[in-house]
C-alpha cells in the first residue's frame, strides 16, 4: 500500500492527533460528569464556559471520528506495535 507511506499521511495522523487533544480538552472543560471537572466549577459562570457547554454533544461527533481515522491511518502507516 503506497498510499499509506507517503509523508502527506504523517502530516494527517499528525493533525489528527492535534485534533483528538483539543477536542478532548474542550469536551474535559465542557462535561459535569467527569469527577475533575469540578476543578473547573468557577468557570461555569462565565458566559464562554455556557456556550462551550451548547456544544458539547457536537465537539464528541469531531473527537471520535478524529480519533478512529487517526488510529486506522496510524496502524496501516507505521504498523502494528510488536
Amino acid at each position: 500500500m503506497e498510499i499509506f507511506q507517503t509523508a502527506v499521511v504523517g502530516r494527517i495522523i499528525f493533525s489528527l492527533g492535534i485534533i483528538n487533544i483539543v477536542s478532548a480538552l474542550l469536551i474535559f472543560m465542557s462535561c459535569r460528569c467527569i469527577p475533575g471537572a469540578r476543578l473547573l466549577g468557577r468557570l461555569r459562570k462565565y458566559a464562554w464556559h455556557q456556550s462551550l457547554f451548547k456544544v458539547h454533544c457536537y465537539i464528541w461527533r469531531v473527537f471520535w471520528p478524529s480519533v478512529i481515522v487517526h488510529g486506522f491511518l496510524a496502524v496501516l502507516y507505521f504498523g502494528v506495535p510488536g
